[in-house]
């Protein structure tokens, strides 16, 4: 869907915001990511229109939603590097490559 074209009113891009937000609840950070990033220039940019204030609030908890999954998922990441030798086989089972050599 093109935000621009002039078929598209304001009221369906409130619409498709609020579903982008709703769709990112379900453990998908990335839809969240996107829903900021393409909805940015209509809740902050444009001239005020009705339902504006709604698609900001989106923009906003889906960019503090993307930001908070990221920050978890790189914690995780290096956390589970750092001690996956150390976890022995409970780490094993987690991974789905296993590393060989020597830690």
């Amino acid at each position: 869907m093109d935000l621009q074209s002039r078929k598209v009113t304001n009221e369906m891009k409130v619409d498709l915001c609020s579903k982008y937000f709703m769709i990112g609840f379900a453990f998908l950070p990335f839809v969240w990511l996107v829903n900021a990033v393409w909805f940015f220039k209509e809740g902050f940019v444009k001239e005020e229109f009705e339902g504006q204030q709604k698609i900001k609030k989106y923009v906003i908890l889906s960019g503090i939603g993307s930001l908070i999954w990221t920050i978890g998922f790189i914690s995780w990441i290096v956390i589970f590097d750092q001690n996956r030798v150390a976890w022995g086989a409970t780490a094993d089972y987690m991974s789905f490559n296993i590393a060989v050599g020597k830690p």
